[in-house]
C-alpha cells in the first residue's frame, strides 16, 4: 500500500468538502476548488477524515494512489490557509513594483514586462528584500504563474544576475581566466 495514499486526510474547520463519486467540491475562507479524480480510486469521509483508497495493486492503480491523496490535500490546505511561492532578483538596475493589481518587471530591456494577475492570484512585491510572492489558494497555478515570471530573466550562470526561486541553488560557472597557461 503506498505510505502517502493510505494517510487520512484531516478536514479543518471552516472548509466543506463534497464528494461525489470521483468528483470532489472543497469550499473554505480563501475560495473554492472543484476536480475530477481516477474512478480507480474510492473516496470516504467519516469524522472529518478523507481516506482514499484502491481495489488492487495494479501498477497504474498504485500511481494514483499517492497522487490522488496529495492533490485532495493540497485542495483543501489551499482553501483554508492558501499558498505562496517566492522569487527573489539579483541584478544592477533590476526591479519590481506593483501597479494595481499588476506586476511591473524591469530586469533589464528596452521595456518593462506587465504580468496581470489570473483569477484566484494576488502578487506582493517587497523591494527591501528583493522579493516577489506569488499568493492564492491553487498549488498547481500558483507553480505555474511563478514560472511564467521567472522565464522573464532566468538566473545566468557567470554572476547570478536573474529572477530565481527563493533557496534555489544557482550553479555558477568560472570565468575566464585573463592571464595563466603559454
Amino acid at each position: 500500500m503506498s505510505r502517502i495514499g493510505r494517510l487520512p486526510i484531516a478536514v479543518p474547520a471552516g472548509v466543506q468538502v463534497e464528494l461525489n463519486g470521483t468528483n470532489v467540491k472543497v469550499n473554505g475562507p480563501k475560495g473554492q476548488m472543484q476536480r475530477s479524480f481516477s474512478p480507480l480510486m474510492t473516496m470516504a469521509m467519516e469524522n472529518s477524515q478523507i481516506t482514499i483508497t484502491r481495489r488492487s495493486d495494479v501498477p497504474a492503480e498504485r500511481a494514483l494512489h499517492g497522487t490522488t491523496r496529495a492533490v485532495l490535500n493540497n485542495m483543501i490546505r489551499g482553501v483554508s490557509s492558501g499558498f505562496e511561492r517566492i522569487l527573489e532578483w539579483d541584478g544592477v538596475g533590476y526591479r519590481a513594483e506593483l501597479s494595481g493589481a499588476k506586476l511591473v518587471l524591469y530586469m533589464g530591456y528596452s521595456h518593462p514586462i506587465t504580468m496581470e494577475p489570473p483569477q484566484g492570484i494576488s502578487f506582493m512585491v517587497d523591494v527591501k528584500t528583493r522579493q516577489i510572492k506569488v499568493l492564492g489558494f491553487d498549488k498547481e497555478q500558483i507553480g505555474q504563474v511563478a514560472a511564467d515570471i521567472r522565464k522573464v530573466r532566468p538566473v545566468e550562470p557567470y554572476l547570478g544576475k536573474g529572477l530565481h526561486y527563493l533557496g534555489e541553488k544557482i550553479r555558477r560557472k568560472a570565468g575566464k581566466s585573463g592571464k595563466g597557461k603559454k
